[in-house]
């Protein structure tokens, strides 16, 4: 499966940078979310296949809070993403005239950047937090494959309120806020999309927006998930928590570059 992932970001990378017809936002958007995939499963992958083959199960807390930035803070800038694909979306359907003037190779350009520095501003803190507040741990297991903000921090001796409420509350700004502005794309572009003359235009319209529509379920709902089984399952046995948290980490870099090369004509 992690073969399977590099495989098929490397090869988005490698379509688009060739093929100068997708050198469009759309196409840009996705290299950002190719390279982000590959970022966010590199950071896990190689250290959890270390665990089944070799029985490496020790990690220093140094490279476990590295690893929880990168983990955090990329599955944070996915979504950052998808909400600027969305964005496309609706520029190019709602306002086509403009769709060229707002979003130029420069402005692309600068997104990618500017959503990584915002994210790292967000996610910087929590390892800090960690590393600063809670010295001392009723157990040195942690049960998960990774090391996971939440997963470190219940195993703290110490009052962890301020580390719950700021994973909390950066979870609900980010996440939360993104993909509502990304089910709000979406309504006006739904909107826009049955005013439109025939139906056969308009499933034309809405095919360019399938591939996008799918690889955001398969971000956000095994995330959903396995956020309420952590919050109100209480009775779920311990390798469903385990097995949830990898699926969200490693499924959407498997299926999203099958979905955008299924689903679009021009890859």
């Amino acid at each position: 499966m992690y073969l399977l992932a590099v495989v098929g970001n490397v090869t988005i990378l490698a379509l688009v940078k060739l093929e100068s017809s997708l050198h469009q936002p759309m196409y840009f958007f996705l290299c950002m979310l190719a390279v982000n995939d590959l970022v966010l499963s590199t950071s896990t992958m190689p250290k959890l296949l270390t665990i089944f083959w070799f029985g490496a199960c020790h990690i220093d807390l140094d490279t476990c809070l590295t690893q929880m930035f990168f983990i955090h803070c990329f599955v944070t800038v996915e979504s950052g993403i998808f909400l600027a694909m969305a964005f496309d979306h609706y520029v190019a359907i709602c306002d086509p005239l403009c769709h060229t003037s707002m979003l130029t190779h420069a402005v692309v350009g600068r997104l990618g950047p500017a959503a990584l520095l915002h994210v790292v501003l967000y996610i910087g803190p929590l390892p800090l937090m960690i590393h600063l507040r809670l010295p001392l741990y009723r157990t040195q297991i942690i049960a998960h494959s990774y090391c996971k903000y939440m997963a470190v921090v219940t195993l703290a001796c110490s009052d962890t309120t301020v580390n719950n409420l700021y994973g909390m509350g950066i979870g609900f700004l980010v996440l939360i806020l993104d993909l509502l502005a990304i089910t709000a794309s979406y309504v006006m572009i739904f909107r826009a999309v049955m005013g439109l003359a025939t139906p056969e235009v308009r499933l034309q319209t809405l095919g360019t927006c399938s591939s996008h529509i799918c690889a955001i379920l398969v971000f956000y709902i095994p995330i959903a998930v396995s956020s309420l089984t952590h919050c109100f399952g209480h009775h779920v046995p311990p390798h469903i928590h385990i097995l949830l948290a990898n699926f969200y980490l490693l499924i959407p870099p498997i299926l999203n570059p099958i979905v955008y090369a299924v689903h679009t004509k021009q890859i």
